[in-house]
């Protein structure tokens, strides 16, 4: 057998891809970033290939993009949602990321609007929330993050616990239970858009800290911690990531 043959043979089969939303920041000169350990669950825990996607306006076609991809994760950042996408008050919110707002709302909506499945973290909830309908809100000071001025490892270590909702997608249709996740945000989600159901609740305060989007064809699946930190030693965070390796694989099988 020739050898191109054989190496057709025993080529694996392509993986399901998932595009990650950049945010726009400054290094001494604009550049788009995305954290790495965003990454490095996706391809170890869910098993899928990753395609960075710029927070650019005119630096992404939706329908081409979204034509290509089996999935989307709207990542967490250091900037929120800008007030104007849900109504908001005009009062000082923190550094705003107008192009990642355009380009994360408009690619979510055109991936789910064809059936697509569509995860966020910490500020990918909160568009997706915006998104669906719902607004958001500041945070009460020292509950869900501990000081800025802090070394960045060390604000991950500001802990607390959920209750997930017995029957959701992060207790695998089991029973509720008590879980502790990490807590790195100054945004909440306020009035919760109809479309979206309550998945984990924190038992500080009620701030809802998982939510999905059933029933759609679209699997839409978003936490407010940051599931990314040490994944692979928590169990729920496990969990999520398993959720999107199992729904890309089923999408990239459609395809």
């Amino acid at each position: 057998m020739p050898v191109s043959e054989q190496s057709n043979d025993n080529a694996a089969a392509p993986k399901p891809l998932i595009g990650v939303l950049c945010c726009n920041e400054v290094a001494q000169r604009p550049v788009q970033t995305v954290a790495s350990r965003f990454i490095d669950p996706l391809v170890h825990i869910s098993g899928v290939s990753v395609l960075l996607v710029p927070a650019l306006i005119h630096g992404v076609d939706v329908r081409d993009i979204s034509a290509r991809l089996d999935g989307l994760l709207l990542t967490g950042s250091r900037s929120n949602v800008s007030p104007q996408r849900y109504g908001g008050s005009d009062t000082d919110v923190g550094r705003i990321d107008e192009q990642r707002d355009e380009v994360a709302l408009r690619l979510a909506g055109t991936l789910i609007e064809s059936g697509k499945p569509v995860f966020g973290i910490c500020r990918g909830l909160q568009e997706l929330n915006v998104l669906f309908g719902g607004s958001l809100r500041d945070m009460d000071p020292g509950a869900h993050h501990h000081e800025d001025d802090l070394y960045y490892h060390e604000l991950f270590d500001h802990m607390h616990d959920v209750d997930l909702m017995p029957g959701g997608r992060l207790t695998n249709g089991g029973p509720g239970r008590r879980v502790s996740v990490n807590s790195v945000h100054m945004q909440g989600i306020d009035r919760l858009a109809s479309g979206l159901t309550i998945e984990a609740v924190s038992t500080l305060d009620g701030v809802i800290e998982a939510v999905s989007a059933r029933p759609l064809e679209a699997e839409v699946l978003a936490v407010q911690w940051h599931p990314e930190w040490a994944g692979a030693q928590c169990a729920v965070s496990k969990t999520f990531f398993g959720v999107i390796g199992d729904a890309l694989r089923r999408q990239h099988a459609q395809d």
